[in-house]
């Protein structure tokens, strides 16, 4: 069979002619030929595997630069890199069902109130729409070590009756180690021997979220509370940052989650990371803003390529830092039996998932958890500040919290 016109290979790809132009001048399906006065494109019969590949990818809505990636991979590259992007698709739409189904219920005039007397011993009670019982309580342990490379702790990890975070700060060790701010966002970085004084910008931020452990928040206002105090701890970060020349630069992550009712708001910036172990799936619930990540989701690079890529302490979203102050906001409907996990990436970035989700799923307590992955990081060379937050959803318990001591 000899060389298709662009229209039939079009119908045979089940492409429009449009699509084949534009994947033309993107590289991603180059005709076999071009004619040279006619500029007809033409294509070989055997391209029509790779255009249906294609097509198929399409429908998954999955952007152009990561079909490239997929088409000019292995075989089982290929298979691992659409199953990478529809886990990630899936968790999208978990968070989105989350969302919505929040609505409905606000919208519906079913909204839960957290009240003052649902707090007792430190362990935080829901009370159930009617406010009859508790229906969910939530155990929680904090701690934060300084690694063994750095002096001086940049992170923050807090959990309290109502507001779990953790935050890392960069930045501000000393005028040449500052998180350097570009184009692309801010740089995570500092002096391993920085010793800069005063408060890091994570505990400025943490702080400024603390007023949401006052007070009743109603369900219908969650996320906006989130936002405007996650707004007020960007104004601290960078009102900081401008008060003093060695401080140039600070900035955080934040990633925080705040209970009410029987929902959990979060808001997230940043490469810190939220977990949600539930049953026995693991699974990552935020998205780390970082360049790395995006050249991943593009598919410009391999998740192995990130871990040694130079700039894969770039953010493009911080808290103060010259990032981009853009925070993901969402609700996640709790279930008696999850278990959840925050951490500064001096955890996830020297401690692989399956390690990370092993602890998790074992330690019989939020305080045995917190303490074994902090050791589990610090045996992994402890290269930064490690921080974690490991709070437990029960069902009418009412009890002491075991919270780990700060190291």
């Amino acid at each position: 069979m000899g060389l298709l016109t662009i229209g039939v290979f079009a119908r045979a790809a089940r492409l429009s002619p449009k699509a084949l132009r534009l994947y033309d001048e993107l590289g991603l399906l180059t005709p076999a030929r071009v004619d040279p006065s006619s500029g007809y494109r033409l294509y070989d019969p055997a391209q029509l595997e790779r255009a249906r590949l294609v097509a198929w990818l399409r429908r998954l809505g999955m952007p152009l630069a990561r079909i490239r990636a997929v088409c000019d991979a292995a075989p089982g590259a290929a298979a691992a890199e659409v199953r990478s992007y529809w886990a990630q698709i899936e968790s999208d739409t978990v968070a989105r069902r989350d969302l919505a189904a929040f609505l409905i219920d606000h919208l519906s005039g079913k909204d839960t109130t957290m009240t003052s007397d649902a707090i007792t011993h430190g362990t935080t009670n829901a009370l159930t729409a009617t406010g009859s019982r508790p229906a969910f309580a939530i155990r929680y342990a904090a701690a934060s070590d300084t690694g063994t490379v750095r002096e001086r702790n940049e992170d923050t990890a807090y959990a309290g009756p109502r507001l779990l975070a953790v935050a890392d700060g960069f930045g501000g060790a000393d005028p040449s180690a500052a998180g350097a701010a570009d184009t692309a966002g801010a740089a995570k970085t500092g002096s391993p021997g920085g010793s800069a004084t005063g408060t890091p910008a994570s505990a400025v931020a943490v702080e400024a979220l603390k007023a949401l452990e006052n007070g009743d928040t109603p369900l219908g206002d969650l996320l906006n509370s989130l936002e405007e105090a996650t707004r007020r701890a960007h104004a601290g970060v960078t009102e900081l940052a401008a008060s003093d020349p060695a401080l140039q630069g600070a900035g955080t992550t934040l990633t925080a989650l705040l209970w009410s009712g029987s929902r959990l708001g979060l808001v997230h910036i940043g490469d810190s990371r939220a977990y949600l172990l539930r049953g026995d799936r693991f699974f990552q619930i935020t998205h780390d803003h970082t360049l790395v990540r995006a050249m991943i989701d593009e598919g410009r690079i391999t998740a192995e390529e990130a871990a040694s890529h130079p700039q894969r302490a770039l953010l493009l979203r911080a808290l103060g830092g010259g990032g981009e102050f853009a925070p993901d906001l969402g609700v996640r409907e709790v279930r008696a039996g999850d278990r959840y996990l925050l951490c500064s990436d001096g955890l996830s970035a020297v401690v692989g998932a399956e390690d990370i989700r092993e602890v998790v799923a074992s330690a019989p307590e939020p305080g045995d958890a917190v303490r074994a992955l902090i050791d589990l990081a610090v045996r992994a060379g402890g290269p930064d500040n490690v921080s974690c937050v490991v709070a437990d959803v029960v069902e009418n318990v009412v009890d002491d919290v075991t919270e780990a001591p700060e190291s």
